[in-house]
């Protein structure tokens, strides 16, 4: 249905956007895709929607390979992540191509990872699930027997003359720096902003690469910097250190650098006048953004971009007037270019290629997931095509679970009630009864209930279609040469129910070339005959080509296509 509705729309050259139904990903969240066509070409866009991030839900930056330098893909940070959450989410920050260090601010569970860029957007998430866009300073400090004097970053690089705090979240060790001299601290707090921070220096070190203890910190400073760190924190003094934030940020739990911001209380922001350039606003590009509705709903879009004829992506204005068209109060962008895919349980969403990225934003779900059925239409007819169905159902804690298969008469052909513990939980079904015959025809229904081991319920159903109505397709064995003066069978196909049968061609990427027939049929054989012709009056060339019946009756639509050979010769001379 997509497909027409585009080709409706190019062929009649019209403006505009084409909108699929949104498909459910998790309980509450969907993903949808929308084709907006403009005087520029068409452009792509992905829009998952989710419930406000409390409860089973989080929203949250995941730092690639848990590093500050180096990237991951992202297909990776999401299997990775599997065993415990199901999510879905984008690339996150703009980042060092050469360190693979996120630009700006990341804050996780409440603690600094990367201090923000104040010229530009950070994102922020607070404990009651909120979206913040805020651009966000760090005034931070340290003080041994002296003075209070200043803390330059967090876990980056400081320049000549500057003091640099790196955590865990860094690595495993400070990076090389002739000259730096570091403290070590084998126990230091979590990196928690405004509020004061002691710990014991137990060594000190020159010239970087130190080991960063586990449940500890390193602070390195250069040059005259340096000299006061030796003087005014030698080993066994207690060093208070201080992460402040301005705004201050009270009650946020995780964040990430972005922006710059798109839309502030519903409405475009045109000129946001951050810390960007031309060249990373002005050109159409892939690109994405996070945003907040006014009932607390997320919403995520991410951008296709670069590819003429498929998608051209958008500058980031018209990225803010996209967020302010799917509803959101708040957004801000994310990364552009490549980073800005999207993935959904580890399979990237689109045409994309499957981006490298320093950290993520990711939504996150807990609670019990089954992925689609393997076939949305099952038909255990013989033919070989959608004979058996394949059914799952995962979860990421110890859980309570109840998991029924439940035929259109209401009636359960499968239960199980018991106590799993975490992971994926697959079902093989034939559809056929006891005695091999083909179960009931219509809707089935694949319904699993979870109460984890916190007491948090969950429920998730997927559907898919029982049909026998269409089968059994064969090619015809041959080559349709053309040009040629009348149509030949190209395919036969088995309808079993009367039905409303639609024929049609297509390219083997799914392109439609000419629309044959439609009409009500009684059971019997349907052949499809072409004479190389495609709607546009022109012949196609030679190549492989699909067949295609649609029928639809009282047990739903079934699709079945067959391959062919079309060999065109040349015009004689």
């Amino acid at each position: 249905m997509r497909k027409l509705l585009i080709a409706t729309v190019l062929a009649a050259g019209l403006p505009g956007v084409v909108s699929a139904d949104p498909r459910q990903l998790l309980p509450g969240a969907t993903l949808g895709d929308q084709v907006q066509f403009t005087s520029h070409g068409p452009v792509v866009i992905h829009v998952l929607t989710a419930p406000r991030p409390t409860g089973l839900w989080s929203l949250q930056p995941v730092l690639s390979n848990e590093a500050i330098p180096g990237t991951e893909r992202l297909t990776a940070i999401e299997k990775r992540l599997s065993p415990g959450l199901t999510v879905a989410g984008v690339g996150g920050d703009l980042f060092n191509a050469q360190s693979g260090s996120p630009s700006g601010m990341l804050m996780r569970a409440g603690a600094i990872d990367h201090d923000p860029i104040s010229t530009r957007s950070s994102i922020g998430v607070d404990a009651q699930g909120a979206l913040h866009v805020d651009r966000v300073g760090l005034f931070g400090t340290w003080q041994g027997t002296g003075p209070r004097r200043t803390l330059n970053a967090v876990n980056d690089s400081a320049s000549s003359n500057a003091v640099s705090l790196f955590t865990p979240a860094y690595g495993a060790a400070t990076p090389p720096a002739t000259g730096d001299v570091e403290l070590v601290f084998p126990s230091f707090p979590a990196a928690a902003p405004n509020t004061e921070l002691r710990a014991q220096v137990a060594l000190v070190n020159q010239g970087g690469a130190t080991p960063i203890p586990p449940q500890g910190a390193v602070l390195a400073a250069r040059g005259t910097a340096g000299q006061k760190l030796l003087v005014e924190a030698p080993v066994g003094q207690t060093l208070k250190v201080r992460l402040i934030l301005k705004p201050d940020w009270t009650g946020m739990v995780s964040a990430l650098g972005g922006g710059p911001v798109l839309v502030r209380n519903g409405h475009a922001i045109f000129r946001a006048n951050e810390a960007f350039t031309n060249p990373q606003l002005l050109p159409r590009a892939p690109r994405a953004a996070v945003g907040q509705l006014a009932d607390g709903r997320i919403v995520i879009a991410s951008v296709e971009g670069g590819v003429p004829g498929y998608s051209t992506g958008m500058t980031n204005f018209e990225l803010a007037g996209a967020m302010v068209r799917l509803g959101a109060v708040t957004a801000a962008a994310l990364g552009s270019g490549p980073q800005a895919a999207m993935a959904f349980d580890g399979q990237l969403v689109g045409r994309s290629a499957d981006p490298a990225v320093a950290d993520a934003l990711l939504l996150g779900y807990a609670g019990v997931y089954a992925p689609e059925p393997l076939e949305p239409v099952l038909s255990p007819n013989g033919d070989g095509i959608a004979e058996k169905q394949s059914l799952a159902y995962r979860v990421v804690r110890s859980s309570d679970v109840s998991a029924s298969l439940i035929g259109p008469d209401n009636v359960a052909r499968y239960a199980f009630i018991g106590h799993v513990a975490p992971g994926t939980y697959p079902l093989d079904w034939p559809g056929t009864k006891p005695d091999g015959t083909p179960e009931l025809e219509g809707t089935w229904r694949w319904l699993v209930n979870a109460t984890d081991d916190l007491g948090r319920a969950s429920t998730i159903e997927r559907r898919f279609q029982l049909d026998l109505t269409l089968g059994f397709p064969k090619p015809f064995g041959g080559t349709l040469t053309i040009p040629r003066a009348t149509a030949r069978t190209v395919a036969t196909f088995t309808l079993i129910h009367s039905a409303t049968v639609t024929t049609r061609i297509e390219t083997t990427s799914g392109v439609l070339l000419k629309m044959l027939d439609k009409r009500r049929l009684d059971p019997g054989q349907i052949a499809v005959g072409w004479d190389g012709i495609a709607d546009s009056g022109a012949l196609v060339y030679s190549g492989r080509y699909l067949a295609e019946v649609i029928a639809t009756n009282e047990f739903g639509t079934v699709e079945l296509a067959s391959a062919f050979t079309v060999q065109r010769l040349l015009s004689p001379h």
